[in-house]
């Protein structure tokens, strides 16, 4: 006998309360707590039948088999996979709407669909619509079958029918199932949703591709059980006004998260950005103060990142700190810095930083490289465009160690750059040898030294 009852579900953690919170327990978000309502079904104990349960088995009886993986034809995508997709895991993409998630899934599945036959699931847009992209794509693949559903049940039936080497649902927050009686899109559902696809996907071994929506906080919706459910989670990110998009691997069961792909939105779709160095770095040859380059590190690839810097005189009681793909705490930590350590007089000036290419860094290796940008500008002395810039800057003003600095100077060595200033520490630990000229600093002062600053 099937009874209904009501329950409140965090809507971030899928934390269940039998009244409504204003703050969760379990992850401390405020106002996350939405109303559902659930069958519950009672059996009488004449009625229970034992299941046949698993029995423990020593793991050195085990044989431990490699991951069968697919190479999908898109390589930036394989290298954040870690080699390329694993037969029957489950893959879940998100990211920003219109920034490219569904141009590269239907790339992929014209690549995959040269094998074998794949089932591509949109609960949101018609078959006419998908068309229309795939011909902007050039993509005529009698392989690639489409379904318009939203019904589980469904779904479950034509994959099961169907066995495709590849299931794309698009998306998942628009799936039902009946025995659910919470409308799409919640808690309840999602995970429900996500739990069958799972068990038909893995019984089969067919390997899917879910879609998911991203909100305003830059966070997949839906609970965050759906990614600890998932075998890989993959964001798609990028500036909407900009064409260049960043595949980054949040988790991934059967490879490495330190991987990120690079491409460019354009016509014909996604295209793989191969050399990501050459296009982050201005056209422009010519010495202009308040412009330097630096070498950020992007999981394990290095990448060489213009950064540009402009100092004016503060008309306001405030001067103005802002920045465009970096941090604004960074920013007024480093200018402090300046302020204190090196005796710049930045009280006055409105401080303005770019990226170029619309990027977004974090690393703290770029630390020195914005306090000389900074300098650069203010004392209108321009920084040379054969030097690259690599160094993390301490409250103190010492300059500290980076990793992997042997494939930041690699890389630098490679675009052809002719100088580099790095942390002492890291000067002394070198092992290879290089063409460039390797300056050592060990205090910000020493760093605008051996600039000219």
């Amino acid at each position: 006998m099937a009874k209904t009852k009501t329950i409140f579900v965090c809507s971030s953690c899928g934390y269940e309360s039998p009244k409504w919170l204003g703050k969760c327990p379990a992850c401390n978000s405020w106002n996350t707590f939405y109303e559902e309502k659930m069958q519950v079904t009672t059996n009488s104990g004449a009625n229970v039948k034992l299941k046949e349960t698993a029995k423990p088995l020593s793991l050195n009886q085990v044989e431990g088999k490699e991951a069968v993986r697919t190479k999908t034809g898109v390589d930036e995508l394989d290298r954040v996979l870690g080699g390329g997709i694993v037969k029957g895991s489950l893959v879940l993409l998100g990211g920003e709407p219109g920034i490219g998630k569904s141009t590269l899934i239907l790339q992929i599945c014209d690549k995959l669909a040269n094998d074998g036959k794949v089932l591509y699931v949109s609960g949101e847009e018609s078959a006419e619509q998908v068309k229309l992209r795939a011909d902007r794509l050039n993509i005529k693949n009698d392989n690639i079958m489409f379904l318009g559903e939203t019904d589980i049940d469904a779904i479950e039936a034509e994959i099961v029918s169907m066995n495709p080497k590849l299931v794309v649902i698009d998306s998942i927050q628009t799936m039902f199932s009946n025995e659910i009686t919470s409308a799409p899109g919640t808690v309840s559902q999602v995970r429900e949703i996500t739990a069958r696809i799972m068990k038909c996907c893995k019984q089969n071994k067919i390997t899917t591709i879910i879609i998911g929506h991203v909100t305003k906080d830059g966070n997949i919706a839906g609970p965050r059980v759906l990614e600890h459910m998932v075998d890989t989670v993959l964001y798609l990110e990028g500036e909407r006004y900009f064409s260049y998009r960043i595949l980054r691997g949040v988790k991934n069961r059967f490879g490495s998260t330190n991987e990120v792909g690079m491409f460019e939105m354009q016509n014909e779709g996604m295209i793989e950005v191969t050399n990501p160095s050459k296009v982050l770095i201005s056209e422009d040859q010519g010495q202009v103060p308040g412009a330097a380059i630096v070498c950020s590190l992007e999981g394990t690839r290095p990448l060489l990142v213009e950064l540009q810097a402009l100092t004016t005189q503060s008309f306001y009681g405030i001067p103005k700190r802002t920045g465009s793909g970096i941090d604004f705490n960074k920013i007024a930590l480093i200018v402090a810095v300046l302020e204190k350590r090196a005796h710049l007089s930045l009280g006055n000036q409105d401080i303005y930083l770019n990226v170029v290419s619309g990027m977004k860094i974090t690393e703290p290796a770029i630390d020195l490289g914005i306090a000389l940008v900074i300098a650069s500008s203010f004392k209108n002395v321009y920084i040379p465009k054969d030097l690259a810039i690599i160094g993390e800057v301490g409250l103190t003003g010492e300059i500290r160690t980076v990793n992997m600095i042997d494939k930041r100077l690699k890389e630098a060595e490679r675009l052809g750059i002719k100088k580099c200033i790095i942390p002492e520490n890291n000067k002394k630990l070198l092992k290879n040898t290089y063409k460039l000229d390797i300056m050592g600093v060990r205090n910000i002062n020493d760093a605008l030294h051996a600039i000219g600053l």
